[in-house]
């Protein structure tokens, strides 16, 4: 009991540390580490293009939205790149295939899906992964795991709410991860979290699915 205090304590920090909310309706789940994960994680042979890469009618990968603004001079008036320009265009841009590293079955404020998940490693115990948002998805997913414990809420920042940015902490829900792998700096997991709903507590929020992602060697 005294060692999981401390190691409450260091979650507490953390999250203070890492500018995420600590909250006392927020359930702190205890995670489960196994030698391997079942199920079907082939969703990562799935790939998309960087948001915002895409192929034009012309066949070529162009970009819109969160490009270098000088790309835009290098497209004639139909989105079409100059041939002689084709090069240093595609210095500019990112065309990389990104592979899928989450599936989730999710139900939130202005979701409209999401395929990955980066994390980050704080310090020799201390993992932070976070989701990506788009264009159309503006709630992200949050998890912080300190050794054996793990905190996780949804992070929504509206394009409608005027209040702009509201945090819906964990109620309940279980995580587990392939311990073998995570040796490795991979991060193999199934999880299902439900989180409070203040607007309409009948009303279940939850984010469930698997993770397979690669952890960067340096800390953050």
């Amino acid at each position: 009991m005294f060692f999981r205090c401390i190691i409450y304590f260091f979650l507490v920090l953390t999250l203070i540390s890492c500018n995420l909310p600590v909250n006392k309706e927020s359930k702190v789940i205890e995670l489960k580490y196994l030698d391997s994960i079942a199920g079907d994680f082939s969703f990562i042979i799935k790939w998309d293009y960087p948001i915002g890469v895409y192929k034009n009618k012309f066949g070529q990968l162009s970009c819109d939205w969160l490009c270098p603004s000088e790309t835009d001079l290098m497209k004639d008036d139909s989105g079409k790149i100059y041939q002689d320009s084709l090069k240093a265009f595609y210095r500019l841009i990112d065309t990389t295939h990104r592979h899928h590293s989450l599936q989730a079955d999710v139900w939130t404020y202005e979701f409209a899906g999401s395929n990955f998940i980066n994390a980050f490693k704080k310090s020799r115990d201390t993992i932070f992964l976070k989701t990506e948002n788009s264009v159309s998805t503006h709630s992200c997913l949050r998890i912080l795991i300190v050794q054996n414990l793990c905190d996780a809420s949804i992070e929504l920042t509206s394009i409608t709410n005027p209040l702009g940015k509201k945090i819906y902490t964990c109620k309940t829900g279980q995580i587990n991860i392939d311990k073998n792998l995570l040796q490795n700096n991979i991060i193999k997991a199934n999880f299902n979290f439900i989180f409070n709903h203040p607007e309409n507590p009948n009303k279940p929020m939850y984010w469930r699915g698997k993770i397979f992602t690669k952890i960067p060697n340096r800390t953050s």
